[in-house]
């Protein structure tokens, strides 16, 4: 066989498609799987998303302002949750997936009911921290264990169906933190009489914290699914995976990075690292400049010349990962156009209670009820919609979990837009519930995307830096400067709910970059996907 031949009959074999083998708990297991790991992220966004409905109340008891809420719900947790995903993505990716879950879960749980005895914006900020560095551990594991239970041609359909604890997770979040205030203020229109002298938004953390605890010892009790079964790509276990992790770990810790860069890499790599750092310092402090909030700066520069310093560390010390993840254009371009929409849907999401709240003079109860059960269902459908209408066009289309993304801002705008002018209350909440069916339908698709362009034991990591987009862009900015624009518009004499109106208004221009970016992507996704083993052969990959 010449030469010429051989290289062809190599491609081919790489190409043909694996068989998937059977997989642990037997055909069904993987359902119930899923229905555990959906109530896990529930938990996640009731906890993460019970801030919004308690706004106002934490506002008045701190004396603090948009920004400052902003900031706590936005990039206090991002940067903790976004840079700990990193090593906790590698250690998904090398030890066992199902107790990392619920090792984090009660984590965040434990940081989100000592939320319940802040007294300050500082030891509020110190928990939020904890909450996102517990979070930090469940999504990438998730992703990758529901990957090995389900076939690729339904990934995304149950993704989907696990995203959609986000806005399940969401609405009973915001319903929860309405009531419980609500309650909480009719018995105890004193604080000082409360037990401990709890406030109405301490008793609102602690209620919803303390389940989370509970709830996983259950997850402790699912079985860990055999890596990369599904598509019959079978994963050797990692011979020390805590080793494996510490140094992912101190590839993130600032200073500790530069011996790791050195360890990795030599005097180059340090030098090229430190110029970096320089760019980044640079960027941030015009950043201030502009916007002068010093805390939310920093915090978000030390993220970003983290996720810089990580990246590095990867090329030097997994190629193969890092080539199959940042020399794929479909890659970069979807990490960056799907969370520029969850710029939007973070902003909107959070700043919705407190908008019924100032503009319509709706109570903390009512708003968190109606706006509550809006996103839980409606979030519920378009998830899952989204999910299922990509699956089935995708038959014809490769690009059809793309499109998806593409199509959510023609709907979603008008849907906001009437929310954000109309004057009746009713409308208002009719026109949340349809932003909520519309605005969520590409959450499954990003995920699916990102999964679907590594190999099995690339995917916790390459959720994790999905992961950390979607919240750089998403969670930490679209909450915050929305925030930031309200309050400047309200120090320039405009009335609280029409700033607020206004810079909500304006963070639907997110939505021009997420088209721009998914478009690029529809242009080398076909190929990316089509060439995934090939390229991971390219690169030195045992395919």
């Amino acid at each position: 066989m010449t030469e010429v031949n051989q290289v062809a009959s190599s491609t081919e074999n790489i190409q043909q498609e694996r068989q998937p083998i059977e997989q642990v708990g037997g055909p069904n297991y993987g359902r119930y799987v899923l229905f555990v790991l959906i109530i896990v992220y529930i938990f996640n966004f009731v906890d993460r998303q019970i801030l919004s409905i308690l706004a106002e109340e934490i506002k008045l008891d701190l004396g603090i302002g948009d920004a400052e809420i902003g900031f706590l719900y936005g990039t206090a947790f991002a940067i903790f949750y976004a840079v700990f995903g990193i090593p906790l993505g590698r250690l998904a990716d090398v030890w066992n997936r199902k107790n990392l879950i619920s090792i984090g879960l009660s984590f965040w749980s434990a940081m989100t009911a000592l939320s319940g005895f802040a007294q300050s914006f500082g030891h509020l900020a110190a928990c939020r921290f904890g909450v996102g560095i517990g979070e930090a551990s469940a999504t990438p594991a998730a992703f990758s264990m529901i990957s090995d239970y389900f076939s690729p041609k339904v990934r995304a359909t149950v993704l989907a169906i696990y995203s959609s604890g986000i806005y399940l997770g969401s609405g009973i979040g915001l319903f929860l933190g309405g009531a419980i205030v609500q309650t909480w203020h009719l018995w105890y229109p004193d604080p000082s009489l409360a037990p401990l002298g709890i406030k109405a938004w301490q008793a609102a953390f602690l209620a919803v914290g303390i389940p989370g605890v509970l709830m996983a010892i259950w997850v402790w009790t699912l079985k860990e699914p055999i890596r990369g079964a599904s598509e019959g790509l079978v994963t050797k276990q990692h011979p020390h995976p805590f080793r494996a992790t510490t140094n992912s770990f101190m590839s993130v810790l600032p200073g500790f990075s530069l011996f790791a860069l050195y360890a990795a890499g030599g005097m180059r790599a340090v030098a090229t690292n430190l110029i970096a750092g320089g760019v980044v310092i640079a960027l941030f402090y015009g950043l201030y400049v502009l916007m002068p909030t010093l805390l939310q700066w920093i915090a978000l520069g030390i993220g970003v010349y983290i996720t810089v310093t990580w990246i590095h560390y990867q090329k030097l010390t997994d190629p193969a990962c890092y080539g199959m993840m940042f020399k794929s254009k479909a890659f970069l371009y979807a990490t960056l156009g799907f969370p520029a929409i969850s710029f939007v849907t973070y902003g909107f999401g959070f700043w919705s209670p407190p908008f019924m709240q100032r503009f319509h003079g709706e109570s903390i109860a009512d708003a968190g009820l109606y706006l509550g059960l809006g996103s839980a269902v409606g979030g519920f459908i378009g998830i899952v919609l989204g999910g299922i209408i990509a699956d089935y066009f995708r038959a014809k289309t490769v690009n059809a979990r793309l499109y998806v993304g593409l199509v959510i801002p023609l709907f979603a705008v008008p849907f906001a837009m009437g929310f954000l002018y109309t004057d009746n209350i009713a409308m208002a909440y009719i026109y949340s519930f349809l932003f909520s069916i519309i605005s969520p339908a590409w959450i499954g698709c990003a995920a699916s995307t990102v999964n679907d362009l590594v190999m099995p034991r690339m995917r916790a990591t390459a959720s994790a830096y999905y992961l950390l987009m979607n919240t750089f862009v998403g969670l930490a900015l679209g909450p915050f400067l929305i925030g930031q624009f309200s309050d400047l518009y309200f120090r320039d004499g405009m009335e609280s709910a029409l700033a607020l109106q206004s810079a909500m208004s304006w963070g639907l221009g997110a939505f021009a970059l997420s088209t721009i970016a998914l478009l690029l992507a529809c242009r080398y996704l076909a190929a990316d996907e089509t060439n995934r083993l090939q390229r991971a052969a390219a690169l030195g990959e045992p395919v």
